[in-house]
């Protein structure tokens, strides 16, 4: 049926304004921990709090970056972050290849519904028995118990994400391939992780927000603060009797900067990810 274009400039008028609503729901939680890391404490502490501050200052930013380890908590998190990633793509890179080419192979299933299974866990029901496993070998306040922490979660996800971008390559391109001589490595690294780039993006972000964001087995495997993370880190400004609202929120708005600057250098990609399926061509 057609429609009037007065009808349809109204829709497409609606369509705007729900989702310029939904991004200001979405972005105001942003917005006022940035605002409340740049108030004075008198503002922050003021009874009737208002969004606008009338004499901003940095001081909060000044305290975070001078007067605590802050800056030792991002390198740790970004070290961890990173290695957990790197290692979980490498994995998931070979896992999903096989799950997509060697469905034939007895036991190929049996590992697919073992890893969706695994899924299923919550991660809270494994605290008690990794942190027993990371104390026996020693592993308590190191990077190396995070590390394998966040690989383990973070794995299964990462092959059924890396064997659906593989599922959409044709097969007649390893087979050409093949004929001209390339090893099944080469295949990998030389044809499909080429065309798959955008997916392998969006699959290394998910890895990296994974580590980056986690705070249960950071707070639980590091006692020490010289290998603290992030986001445990960030919670020692709420103190037993105050909290300090303002070196927080700056903080915060800290440890937020990297992920949205990945998100606006990647957002291609990141798209084009989330919406491949098949090769063009």
């Amino acid at each position: 049926m057609l429609m009037s274009k007065k009808k349809k400039n109204f829709l497409q008028a609606v369509t705007y304004i729900v989702l310029i609503g939904f991004s200001l729901y979405c972005v105001f939680p942003f917005l006022w921990m940035f605002v409340t890391s740049i108030k004075p404490m008198k503002e922050i502490r003021s009874v009737t709090p208002s969004f606008w501050t009338s004499a901003p200052t940095f001081m909060h930013f000044d305290n975070v970056l001078n007067n605590s380890a802050f800056l030792t908590f991002f390198k740790n998190s970004m070290f961890i972050a990173v290695t957990s990633t790197v290692t979980a793509i490498v994995i998931s890179i070979f896992a999903g290849y096989a799950l997509s080419r060697f469905l034939r192979f007895r036991g190929i299933k049996l590992f697919s519904v073992a890893m969706l299974l695994s899924q299923m866990i919550p991660g809270v029901l494994l605290l008690i028995p990794l942190y027993l496993i990371m104390s026996n070998l020693g592993l308590i306040n190191t990077y190396l118990s995070l590390i394998l922490a966040y690989t383990t979660f973070t794995v299964p996800l990462c092959t059924f994400m890396m064997k659906s971008f593989f599922d959409g390559v044709p097969f007649e391109m390893e087979e050409a391939a093949e004929i001209d001589g390339c090893s099944k490595l080469g295949i990998i690294f030389r044809i499909l992780l080429p065309v798959s780039l955008p997916s392998l993006v969006s699959t290394s972000l998910f890895a990296f927000l994974n580590a980056w964001n986690e705070f249960m087995f950071g707070f639980v495997f590091i006692n020490d603060e010289s290998h603290r993370t992030l986001t445990p880190g960030i919670s020692l400004f709420k103190g037993l009797y105050q909290t300090d609202w303002g070196s927080l929120m700056a903080s915060s708005v800290l440890s937020v900067l990297p992920v949205i600057l990945l998100f606006i250098f990647l957002q291609r990609f990141i798209v084009e990810g989330m919406t491949s399926g098949s090769v063009k061509g």
